[in-house]
């Protein structure tokens, strides 16, 4: 069982409630508690609202899509300049949560979710998270304009999470 974890910016949640998912493509249906599997934390620690691009490589990623888009880093984390205040003044609360009621949801996007109330194990604030991607093997990078990769990424051979896509700025 991985280590589990929930972002916030609301630092003192004592107990997780179960409560409707937050999007129907999710594939999940029902109130439940969500966590996120370590392996995938670095998706998660931008604001909540920050329109992102997330990407790695995969088994199925080809020698062309590592160097067109990882020039050598294990993972990226891109979203746009216009958020880049936001995200350097976030303050962002990680829980860690108890593994006893989580069964895997989605195992390519590292979800897990528990149908019952959870208290978390404990929290750690979070006051740069640029920092924190960084200190987790992240390469940050900051788009003048967030669709041209976003599609290329969609169009690709890596293994990529693509977070609040409708609150990115317009296509040009």
């Amino acid at each position: 069982m991985p280590r589990l974890f929930h972002v916030s910016e609301h630092p003192a949640i004592a107990r997780f409630e179960p409560r409707s998912v937050p999007s129907l493509d999710s594939g999940v249906s029902g109130d439940a508690v969500w966590a996120v599997a370590e392996s995938h934390l670095p998706n998660y620690l931008l604001p909540r609202d920050c329109p992102r691009i997330c990407f790695r490589a995969g088994p199925q990623t080809t020698a062309d899509d590592r160097e067109r888009f990882l020039h050598g880093a294990d993972r990226v984390v891109a979203f746009e300049a216009a958020w880049l205040e936001r995200v350097r003044t976030a303050r962002l609360a990680l829980y860690a949560m108890p593994d006893a009621t989580f069964a895997e949801a989605l195992p390519e996007a590292g979800y897990w979710i528990s149908r019952a109330a959870v208290t978390p194990q404990g929290v750690t604030i979070i006051e740069d998270a640029i920092g924190a991607l960084i200190a987790a093997g992240t390469e940050v990078r900051v788009l003048q304009d967030f669709w041209p990769l976003r599609d290329a990424v969609i169009g690709s051979s890596l293994e990529f999470s693509i977070i609040r896509t409708k609150n990115a700025r317009p296509r040009p």
